[in-house]
């Protein structure tokens, strides 16, 4: 062996053994969740050992996350949480809820603080980049609330006619004047600092519509029969998932898998009923012979 032979011999076991001290400080330093990873084992196997299941959630907007005058969680994301934890366990009860902000789904997920976010999570190209979605289980928009008894607009064909003369309220964001004129091109635009204040200034005939999301105005509809109404027309589509860290086939299809036979298959009846007390949506029974979703 030369002495060029050589020198690369010692660079490759220099660099080996520079690879194994870095390989046992990421090791000492990593989450239990990432060394869980390194073993080999998926995060449905992890959570079945530990015996409860984490999901991360919110607890102020209804329907879908909220707590109820008896103080416990509720709404659509809360029911989606504890079928899965049914699946796992056969016990819905078996799961943690972490509490967070909409800021935090990410985070949360990533440094292994949660094992799922199950919480109203718009899906979009640049999060699908961070995180992988589930299938949805939800398609959000967004619509316009009436008064439904004395209200000078009765639809949207009449908000839309009327022009100018129209105003539209809505919560505050620099995205409320471009998303009302994508409807009603013409229409005036009144920011309120929060929904309730919003919906107070509808009851007092201050605005002739409220702009919400069509699941919150169909929570409404629902709290207070006869007295709001759906002017009939939704736009601004996105999707709601559940979202889990990337890099776990495994938990990401089982998860999936829960989901899709909660919409098409075995658990159709408990989905169908969190649609019907949430958002007032009676879900047809799905077909039976081939399945609809590859035809």
């Amino acid at each position: 062996m030369d002495q060029k032979d050589k020198a690369a011999g010692m660079e490759r076991r220099g660099l080996f053994g520079l690879g194994a001290m870095l390989g046992g400080a990421a090791a000492l330093f990593a989450p239990k969740g990432a060394v869980a990873q390194t073993l080999g084992k998926s995060k449905l196997q992890v959570i079945k050992e530990r015996g409860r299941l984490i999901v991360g959630t919110g607890s102020t907007n209804p329907p879908w996350h909220f707590e109820g005058a008896d103080g416990k969680l509720q709404g659509m994301d809360i029911d989606l949480a504890r079928l899965l934890a049914k699946s796992l366990f056969d016990d819905e009860s078996k799961v943690e809820f972490v509490l967070q902000g909409s800021d935090a789904r990410i985070p949360s997920l990533v440094t292994d603080k949660v094992d799922i976010v199950v919480q109203w999570m718009t899906v979009t190209p640049g999060r699908a980049q961070q995180v992988e979605f589930t299938i949805p289980y939800y398609r959000e928009g967004v619509t316009l609330l009436l008064l439904a008894r004395g209200a000078k607009y009765q639809n949207f064909e009449a908000l839309k006619a009327a022009g100018n003369a129209v105003t539209i309220g809505g919560m505050q964001n620099v995205f409320l004047t471009e998303w009302v004129r994508k409807a009603l091109p013409q229409a005036k635009v009144d920011a309120f600092e929060s929904p309730d204040a919003t919906l107070q200034a509808l009851n007092a005939r201050r605005v002739d519509a409220y702009m919400a999301d069509q699941s919150a105005a169909r929570w409404l509809m629902q709290q207070a029969p006869g007295r709001f109404v759906d002017a009939g027309y939704g736009w601004m589509p996105n999707s709601y998932a559940s979202a889990v860290k990337p890099g776990d086939p495994v938990w990401l299809n089982w998860v999936n898998t829960v989901y899709k036979e909660a919409m098409m298959g075995v658990d159709f009846d408990t989905f169908a009923a969190s649609y019907k007390k949430w958002f007032g949506i009676e879900l047809a029974t799905p077909k039976i012979g081939y399945p609809a979703e590859f035809s």
